[in-house]
């Protein structure tokens, strides 16, 4: 028997609020806050689920910009307003009075945000807390790992719309997931939830939504008390030699293990260990 349209349309429905729901916009669309070595941004709309306007990715793409060049930033955390959504993708309610130049404009705009994301040299990392479907997705996917909330489910629900997903889940979700699973997904616009994804290898982590936050500044914590300039080769060296042949992999990665190995960190890093006590790493970018 075939599914009903409500049926159909349910998971999608997240992106639309019912016409009685006032929909009044926070002052803040996209909250960012550092304090100096770890840099948090949260997607704020939560009367949306957190859907991603032209304006949101705009502001977005240049919160990243600024976090990349400064030096004292060691680590990011990507994250939604709430326990809700992390994001449901691009707003379908802005989209409905767009134009088709409109539109293209904007996928320009949000492939500028995505291809930010995934360059930054310093780690970022997503904390998905409830649903993420279509570019909030894709959001996630493009930082270094995710980690999410016992709740979390995602989705690529594209092909329902009539689109083809074009915000990297072609290209990313096969790199997360079994190929077949991918696909799936992505042709069926089926959602998995967070424990299916953390078996497949697509989560790094899950916990209690109560529990996400302070897990996540945990792991930021791990990651800023290393040293920013090994941090950073590593993540270079795992990027670059994605895909390519083994020694070509491994002669970028002794690329970065000798610049690493003359860069002063190395010598406070072995000196603390020797010493017995914590090292005190500079802020520099690899």
């Amino acid at each position: 028997m075939s599914s009903s349209g409500t049926d159909r349309w349910a998971a999608l429905d997240f992106s639309l609020p019912a016409p009685d729901v006032e929909e009044t916009e926070p002052p803040v669309l996209l909250d960012y806050v550092s304090d100096g070595r770890i840099a948090r941004i949260t997607l704020n709309r939560p009367h949306a689920d957190n859907a991603i306007t032209t304006e949101m990715g705009a502001l977005l793409t240049e919160v990243v910009e600024e976090i990349a060049v400064q030096t004292s930033v060691r680590v990011v955390i990507l994250t939604g307003t709430g326990d809700r959504a992390f994001s449901v993708g691009s707003d379908l309610r802005q989209r409905k009075a767009m134009t088709k130049e409109d539109w293209l404009r904007q996928r320009q705009a949000f492939d500028r945000t995505l291809y930010t994301v995934r360059e930054l040299r310093k780690p970022i990392f997503a904390t998905v807390n409830g649903i993420a479907y279509g570019g909030g997705c894709e959001l996630a996917q493009s930082t270094d790992f995710i980690i999410a909330s016992s709740n979390a489910v995602f989705g690529q629900p594209e092909a329902m719309l009539g689109l083809a997903a074009g915000g990297g889940s072609p290209a990313l979700l096969p790199r997360l997931l079994p190929r077949g699973k991918a696909l799936q997904m992505l042709m069926t616009g089926d959602p998995i939830p967070a424990e299916e994804a953390y078996r497949l290898g697509m989560v790094n982590e899950i916990h209690a939504p109560g529990d996400l936050a302070s897990a996540a500044l945990r792991i930021a914590e791990k990651i800023a008390g290393n040293s920013p300039t090994a941090v950073q080769a590593v993540k270079r060296a795992v990027h670059l030699g994605e895909g390519q042949p083994i020694e070509q992999a491994i002669a970028i990665m002794m690329d970065a293990h000798w610049r690493s190995a003359v860069h002063p960190d190395r010598v406070e890093g072995i000196g603390a260990f020797n010493d017995g006590r914590e090292p005190t790493f500079d802020d520099s970018d690899f």
